[in-house]
């Protein structure tokens, strides 16, 4: 019979903990139960993986990581169908290779002997195992049944026409079958194949950090598609047959009308995430071939909503705080769709809110909920517009007012009175840079006066993609590069591509802004009617960087590319 040295033995002959820590985590794990590994991880002595290691020693196992690449299963050997997908999960195993009666499995908990013998009977084989980390094989295990063998599966139901899949069945939708009655409709909704579809497609683009996920009908196919880091990315493509059940399934879940497919619907649900929950806006628009759909993913967990973990530099944040740090007055948010104009906002609220301050938002829609804040969502069809809203919160006692956007002049001319009357008003206006905000109000029609008196902080935004810190690439710059974008260093960075990114080349976004906090000089200005030009020159003696300026300070950082710089900010 082997005998085992004791995995606490193990951990001091290698120097990670000292008998003091081993005799605490013992008398712990005599109080509180548990294996002795999760205990001295839990106190913070040592990570999984010494914990894995020691175990390979002790066992006298192989330990294998992501990193060494002997993490990825055999292909070919139909491995997936010895140990299904939701065992693998459930019970943190991965298949690796069999080679005739024997199968290697990689394991988290090798001693866990009720285990290896389910595994014996499951798949008829003697196992052979060897340890990893947890974080490690689950990444794994997305990796091999993956997006890719979920959606074949789902597209094989759909070719067979009726095939069980986890005991359920889908009958084949036909392509002239478009008029299926309601009833039908919510059945084939809710047969597992397209619920485990729908929930994967959700679940996977919320792993890939996505924030649209787009279902778009054509005429031969179903196209999914997900943007990361602001750009489109195709995915695999579920069959055109599965298109019905899907739409209706999302409806379903979304609250809206399933039999209504001939107007534009508006809904949303929220789904639990490795115990976070995450918001989805939930869109649909008729086209010539059928309902386009797309799922916006507001998952607040991702998105820092600290200002000083945005991207600023400390010369915005330094201006930006001195904005927002105002007892009254204006602070305007400028950009297109998607630039991150939402998220600052609501880190600038969470920089100024207290219990001792009452605010009041009116959004379309409400993004994020943030505890402590008062947050209307508009309805149109019954009145609820932003000015009728604005109206009612100047009764309602506000020290902080968040208008979502200033669409129209009477909006415009509330929320300037709001101003004026001793709030500071937050709010977003759709311009190409800061100084333009100030004559969009005038044309919009607020007399320059009343800008002049109101106005305290523009900041103009877009968001750039960050290079992945594992691959990009450092080269020297030209001299003429150099000279044109007076660079301080010549040597910057470039995308290459990586497993960690995707092979993209980028992961992440990072802001760049244009902040123009206004001052006596700058009133004066605009109260003379000065142009956006002129503005922005004044502004710039005062510290203020252009778009371009401040995607140009990120590229010397290596914190983004040229060409990203030059695709966001070069016009502006």
């Amino acid at each position: 019979m082997a005998i085992y040295k004791k995995l606490g033995d193990i951990l001091i002959s290698e120097g990670i903990i000292t008998e003091k820590q081993l005799k605490e985590a013992i008398n712990l794990q005599q109080k509180d139960g548990g294996k002795l590994g999760e205990v001295l991880v839990k106190l913070g002595y040592v990570n999984e993986e010494q914990i894995a290691i020691a175990l390979s020693k002790q066992l006298s196992i192989p330990y294998v990581s992501l990193a060494s690449g002997k993490l990825k299963p055999t292909p070919d050997q139909n491995l997936e169908e010895l140990i299904p997908h939701n065992f693998a999960i459930r019970n943190i195993v991965l298949p690796l290779s069999r080679s005739l009666n024997s199968l290697t499995v990689v394991i988290f908990d090798p001693l866990d002997l009720i285990l290896i013998d389910n595994l014996k009977k499951m798949t008829g084989c003697e196992i052979n195992p060897v340890v990893s980390t947890k974080a490690n094989i689950l990444k794994a295990i997305e990796d091999f049944y993956g997006v890719d063998k979920i959606f074949r599966e789902a597209i094989q139901v759909a070719g067979k026409g009726e095939e069980d899949i986890n005991g359920a069945t889908i009958k084949e939708i036909s392509s002239e079958e478009t008029d299926l009655s309601l009833d039908k409709m919510v059945a084939q909704a809710e047969q597992a194949p397209v619920v485990k579809l729908v929930d994967l497609f959700i679940r996977q683009a919320i792993d890939e950090h996505a924030s649209d996920i787009h279902l778009e009908p054509h005429h031969d196919k179903l196209a999914l598609r997900y943007r990361v880091d602001g750009v489109l990315y195709d995915m695999p493509s579920p069959s055109s047959s599965l298109y019905l059940p899907i739409i209706s399934r999302v409806k379903i879940l979304s609250k809206m009308d399933i039999a209504e497919k001939r107007l534009p619907q508006d809904g949303g649900f929220m789904v639990k995430i490795n115990n976070q929950l995450v918001d989805l806006r939930v869109s649909t628009l008729p086209t010539i071939y059928g309902e386009k759909v797309v799922l916006r993913i507001l998952d607040k967990s991702r998105v820092p909503l600290d200002l000083a973990k945005l991207g600023f530099l400390p010369q915005e944040l330094e201006l930006i705080r001195k904005g927002v740090a105002s007892s009254y007055g204006l602070v305007f948010l400028t950009g297109p769709t998607g630039s991150g104009k939402s998220t600052t906002l609501y880190a600038a609220l969470n920089e100024v809110k207290s219990s001792t301050t009452n605010i009041l938002t009116v959004e379309d829609p409400v993004e994020y909920r943030i505890e402590g804040i008062n947050q209307v969502q508009v309805k149109p069809e019954i009145g609820l517009t932003f000015a009728n809203t604005l109206r009612c919160f100047l009764r309602q006692d506000p020290d902080i007012i968040l208008v979502g956007e200033v669409r129209d002049l009477e909006t415009a001319e509330m929320t300037i009175r709001a101003a004026l009357t001793g709030h500071l008003v937050f709010s977003t206006l759709h311009t190409n840079d800061a100084a333009s905000t100030i004559t969009r109000l005038v044309d919009i029609g607020i007399p320059s006066y009343l800008v002049t008196a109101s106005i305290r902080l523009i900041i103009a935004q877009r968001l750039v993609r960050k290079l992945c810190p594992f691959c990009k690439e450092p080269y020297e710059a030209k001299e003429e590069e150099m000279a044109q974008l007076k660079l301080s260093s010549p040597v910057i960075y470039k995308p290459k591509g990586c497993e960690k990114c995707n092979s993209i080349g980028y992961k992440g976004r990072s802001v760049i802004t244009e902040v123009i906090l206004v001052d006596e000089e700058l009133r004066s200005a605009i109260h003379r009617g000065a142009d956006s030009p002129k503005i922005m020159e004044i502004a710039k003696k005062k510290g203020t960087m252009s778009l371009f300026e401040s995607g140009l300070k990120r590229v010397e950082e290596g914190i983004t590319s040229l060409e990203e710089v030059f695709a966001v900010a070069a016009t502006y």
